[in-house]
C-alpha cells in the first residue's frame, strides 16, 4: 500500500496531455502523469507503445507536439537536454551513448572535467570514478577504454555519468536490459537508495518482476496513449502483462517435446579465445536449443565470436564433421552458420539505412541481377518477412533506426534467415524487449529447431534459458564449467556454477 505522505505531496515532474508527432505519424496522444518526492513511478507497454519518446519529452530531448511539463507545479519548457539537467531532470539512456575511444573516468567526467592548474586531475576523476561505480556494485578499471568493455559494463557507466550529476527526478529507460540477475539486484538496491533520498525516480522496464519490486505506481501506455495508472501493490506481473498487450500472456514458452538424440552438427574442443575463454569444449545436435549462462564477463559473447570469425582464436570445431577454422563472419555464413549479435543496433543493422536493405544486406547475391539490384524482389523479400516475423512497421520506407527494439530484432531475425542456415547463434534475444514480442521471439526460435536448425541462445536470464532450451551450459571465468539439463535446469542449480558458490555458502 502506499505511504499516504506520497499522494498528499505535490509532484516534482508533470505531465500534461502531451502529445508527440514525427511527420504524420503520431507516436503519443494526451499522456498525462507525475512523479512525487521519493516516489519510483513505473512507465510499462509493449516496443513502440511511446514509452521511450514520452522520457525523452520529459529530459527535454524531443520537443511535445501539444501540451505542457510542470515542475513543482510551474509550467516550463525545457531547450533541451542541459537546459533539463539544470533543473535536475536527468535521464539513463536506453542506447548506449558513451565515447567508446575515452577511458571510463574520461566518459563519467566528460563535460564536467575536473581541473588541476593548467590541466585535468585525472587521479581524483579516476577516484571519483571508481566510487561512483562500486556505489552501483561493479568493479571496473576507470583506465579501461570503453570500446573494449561489454554491452552490460558500459551500461553502468553510463548509469554512474548520470548520477554524478545534481538530480531531482532521475529517469531510468531499460536499465537493467544488458544486467545479470546480480547486477540488476545492486541497481535497485541503488534505486531505492535514490528514492530514500527523496528523489522521483520514472522507471521504464520490460521486466515486470522487477517492476512489481521496485515500483510504487505503474502507468501502462499502449499504441501512445495511457490504458491504466495503478498503485503497484494492486497489480500482479500478469496484470501488467494482460494491460500491455491487451490480452492474456499465459504461456510465455512454447512446448518443447525434448530432443531426441540425433547426430552432432558441430564440435567444438580445446576452443580459446585469448583474454577472454579458454579450453572450451562442447556439441551442437540437429534440431537442438543450447543455451550458455553466466555472469557478465564470463566469456560467452566472446566464445561465439571466435566462434564465427570475429575474433582471433585457435582450438578444434568440426562442422558436420569436418574440421573447420573461420578466418571472418562471411565464411562462417558461407558454411550455414550465422551470429545475431547481442548488439543489434551498433553490429547488427544499420540504422540509417531503410528495411529492405537491412534485410537483403547479408545476401545480397540473391538480389543482384546484371550489375544492378533487383528492387521489385528485394521489396517482394521484404514483404514477405513483414508477414513471415510480424515485423510491425507502418511504412516499409522507414529506416531500421525508427523501429522498436523489438521490431529490429524481427528484422536481424529475418536478414539471417534469408541465408537459409543450419547453426544459429543468437546472443541475448529479447534484451530491451517487451513481453508480447518475447512471446513471439522464442515461436520462432522454436519453430527453428522444429525445422531441423540448430540454435545456441546466450542469454542473461535464466528463466529464458530454461524455458526454451534443452540443454544449458554455463561458463564461468572464460571457462565452461557444468551442463544443466532435465529437472536440474533451475535457477539455483545455474547460480552455483555461475559463480562457484555453493548451496548455503551464500548466506
Amino acid at each position: 500500500m502506499r505511504p499516504p505522505a506520497l499522494d498528499a505531496a505535490m509532484p516534482i515532474l508533470e505531465a500534461r496531455d502531451l502529445s508527440k508527432s514525427f511527420g504524420p505519424v503520431e507516436v503519443l496522444r494526451d499522456v498525462s502523469l507525475s512523479v512525487r518526492p521519493g516516489e519510483v513511478h513505473a512507465i510499462i507497454g509493449e516496443n513502440g507503445a511511446g514509452k521511450s519518446t514520452l522520457m525523452k519529452i520529459l529530459a527535454g530531448n524531443h520537443q511535445a507536439t501539444r501540451g505542457e511539463i510542470l515542475i513543482d507545479g510551474q509550467p516550463v519548457h525545457f531547450a533541451g537536454p542541459v537546459d533539463a539537467e539544470s533543473r535536475g531532470i536527468v535521464l539513463v539512456h536506453q542506447e548506449i551513448l558513451l565515447a567508446p575511444d575515452l577511458t571510463v573516468a574520461q566518459n563519467i567526467y566528460l563535460g564536467r572535467e575536473l581541473p588541476k592548474g593548467i590541466s585535468l586531475d585525472d587521479r581524483a576523476m579516476n577516484e571519483g570514478s571508481a566510487q561512483a561505480l562500486r556505489g552501483l556494485g561493479a568493479e571496473i578499471d576507470p583506465k579501461a577504454i570503453v570500446g573494449s568493455l561489454s554491452i552490460a559494463l558500459r551500461q553502468l557507466v553510463q548509469i554512474a555519468r548520470v548520477l554524478l550529476v545534481p538530480h531531482r527526478v532521475v529517469i531510468f529507460d531499460e536499465p537493467t536490459a544488458s544486467l545479470t540477475p546480480f547486477e540488476t539486484d545492486a541497481l535497485l538496491k541503488v534505486i531505492k537508495d535514490i528514492r530514500a533520498k527523496g528523489v522521483g525516480i520514472l522507471y521504464i522496464s520490460h521486466r515486470l518482476p522487477e517492476v512489481k519490486d521496485i515500483a510504487d505506481r505503474v502507468t501502462v501506455l499502449r499504441d501512445g496513449r495511457l490504458v491504466a495508472s495503478h498503485d503497484a501493490a494492486d497489480l500482479e506481473p500478469a496484470d501488467m502483462a494482460r494491460l500491455m498487450v491487451g490480452r492474456d500472456v499465459a504461456k510465455l514458452y512454447p512446448d518443447r517435446h525434448g530432443t531426441q538424440v540425433r547426430e552432432t552438427v558441430l564440435e567444438v574442443e580445446n576452443f580459446d579465445v585469448p583474454g577472454y575463454a579458454r579450453q572450451a569444449s562442447f556439441q551442437l545436435r540437429k534440431g537442438e536449443i543450447l543455451g550458455f549462462a553466466g555472469l557478465v564477463g564470463a566469456g560467452r559473447t566472446e566464445l561465439m565470436e571466435g566462434l564465427v570469425g570475429l575474433r582471433r582464436s585457435h582450438g578444434t570445431v568440426r562442422h558436420g564433421g569436418k574440421p573447420v577454422q573461420f578466418r571472418d563472419a562471411k565464411e562462417s555464413m558461407r558454411a550455414g552458420i550465422v551470429y545475431l549479435s547481442e548488439d543489434r543496433k551498433g553490429k547488427g543493422l544499420l540504422l540509417l539505412k531503410d528495411l529492405a536493405t537491412n534485410l537483403t544486406l547479408a545476401s545480397i547475391g540473391r538480389f543482384v541481377r546484371g550489375l544492378q539490384i533487383d528492387r521489385k524482389r528485394e521489396s517482394a523479400a521484404l514483404d514477405e518477412a513483414i508477414r513471415e516475423f510480424d515485423i510491425r512497421t507502418g511504412r516499409k520506407d522507414l529506416l531500421a533506426g525508427q523501429l522498436s527494439g523489438g521490431n529490429q530484432q524481427k528484422l536481424l531475425i529475418a536478414k539471417m534467415m534469408m541465408l537459409d542456415p543450419s547453426i544459429v547463434i543468437i546472443d541475448e534475444p529479447t534484451r530491451g524487449i517487451d513481453i508480447g514480442t518475447k512471446e513471439q521471439i522464442y515461436k520462432f526460435i522454436a519453430r527453428l529447431a522444429d525445422e531441423g536448425r540448430s540454435i545456441i541462445v546466450v542469454s542473461s536470464e535464466m528463466q529464458e534459458l530454461i524455458g526454451i532450451c534443452d540443454r544449458i551450459l554455463v561458463m564461468r571465468s572464460g571457462q565452461i564449467v557444468g551442463e544443466v539439463t532435465g529437472e536440474h535446469m533451475t535457477e539455483n542449480e545455474i547460480v552455483v556454477l555461475a559463480t562457484g558458490v555453493k548451496t548455503g555458502e551464500a548466506a
